[in-house]
């Protein structure tokens, strides 16, 4: 792997590849045909301690750092990209608490978010402001000991399943991050998303209709809410990354044991030198995506949030921008190579290539990415 990891990473990395393997790759293609959040795979990575490994122990978490979240969400991804959204929107949802929030705020929401026992989401997107956020529509205004929020949010993960959401709305001072409960008033789930890959990992609308929220819901001060958001992307990007590449790690998987076994022309496919270039190239894709992923992972692991660091944002966002390309590569060829079996669902690469679509989307898309690395350069 050309990529020194600890001891202990080692460990953590066996230990999920095993329970990976045995137990959530059974369940991936059930999963994507039903389109349901897999609360027993939530669960187990919950018993096994893998939900808020990043999250301080003070809260419950482990206090891991960023590489050895990325190393749990690739062998999570690697069989199910649908299960390893438990993982990385669990994270998502989280870190604007740990980032911006109180102590009280800490202590009340966290130790739930990390032991599993409630679930997260992340309330940003709106219909008219995807990657432009700060076109937000949805408005918060101050009444005595709470806010009344009204607008609307859209493609929100773990929507309808979440039970805590740490959603972004605008006031006076600008944006302002609030963390609110699926039972607060006003508080609506509206549809529920038909999608191309993972279908496991519910994304629904969320209506916020007079939605009332106290004060001390909010998380850090009014206006803080745009920095609290963009602290948490440059901190999960790396992860994204690492789910791309668990896709890409997962489609080459079957790909080697496909070609050993289906013969054409009285021998098997792998013999050919078509296909040999094709597995060649996938390997090599791959290794630089987990080099870069890797490198991104430490280094945004060390950022420290009060100063800006062009660097490091860089990294995390070169890590997102070339693993997500190379699972679209892997996974598309992944499927040439399977042929006419790689396009019908008894075979995972078409889910697998329907997955990686969404890892050059969501969580800033590749052309925003570039957008970003560009302007470190200058």
């Amino acid at each position: 792997m050309g990529f020194e990891l600890s001891q202990e990473q080692r460990v953590i990395q066996e230990v999920i590849h095993r329970l990976a393997q045995d137990k959530i790759k059974p369940r991936a293609a059930e999963i994507d045909e039903k389109g349901e959040y897999p609360f027993d795979v939530k669960d187990m990575l919950a018993e096994h301690g893998f939900i808020g490994v990043t999250i301080p122990e003070e809260y419950g978490g482990a206090g891991l750092d960023l590489l050895t979240y990325c190393l749990i969400v690739e062998e999570v991804a690697r069989v199910c990209a649908s299960s390893s959204q438990v993982v990385t929107v669990q994270e998502l949802g989280s870190l604007p608490i740990l980032i911006g929030g109180s102590e009280e705020l800490k202590q009340r929401y966290l130790p739930d978010l990390v032991s599993g026992k409630k679930i997260a989401a992340f309330g940003l997107t709106e219909p008219s402001a995807g990657s432009d956020v700060k076109s937000m529509k949805t408005r918060a205004e101050l009444k005595g000991d709470h806010y009344v929020i009204n607008g609307q949010k859209c493609f929100i993960s773990n929507g309808g399943v979440a039970d805590v959401y740490s959603l972004f709305a605008k006031t006076d001072k600008g944006i302002t991050a609030y963390v609110i409960e699926k039972n607060a008033p006003g508080f609506i789930i509206g549809k529920l998303e038909k999608k191309m890959g993972i279908k496991g990992s519910p994304t629904a609308e969320i209506i916020l209709d007079n939605c009332e929220v106290p004060v001390e819901n909010r998380i850090g001060q009014e206006g803080e809410g745009w920095l609290i958001a963009m602290k948490t992307l440059d901190k999960t990007r790396p992860g994204i990354g690492a789910q791309a590449l668990g896709i890409a790690q997962g489609a080459l998987d079957v790909c080697l044991g496909y070609v050993q076994e289906r013969e054409q022309f009285g021998r098997p496919i792998g013999s050919f030198q078509a296909i040999q270039f094709m597995l060649a190239d996938m390997a090599t894709q791959i290794e630089a995506a987990r080099g870069l992923v890797y490198r991104a992972a430490t280094m945004v692991n060390k950022l420290d949030f009060d100063k800006k660091n062009k660097e490091i944002i860089k990294m995390a966002s070169m890590a997102k921008v070339f693993a997500s390309d190379v699972a679209m590569k892997v996974t598309t060829d992944a499927v040439q190579i399977f042929g006419g079996y790689g396009y019908i669902q008894d075979f995972p690469v078409e889910r697998m290539m329907r997955d990686a679509k969404i890892t050059q989307i969501y969580e800033g898309t590749n052309q925003i990415q570039r957008i970003i690395i560009n302007r470190s350069l200058f």
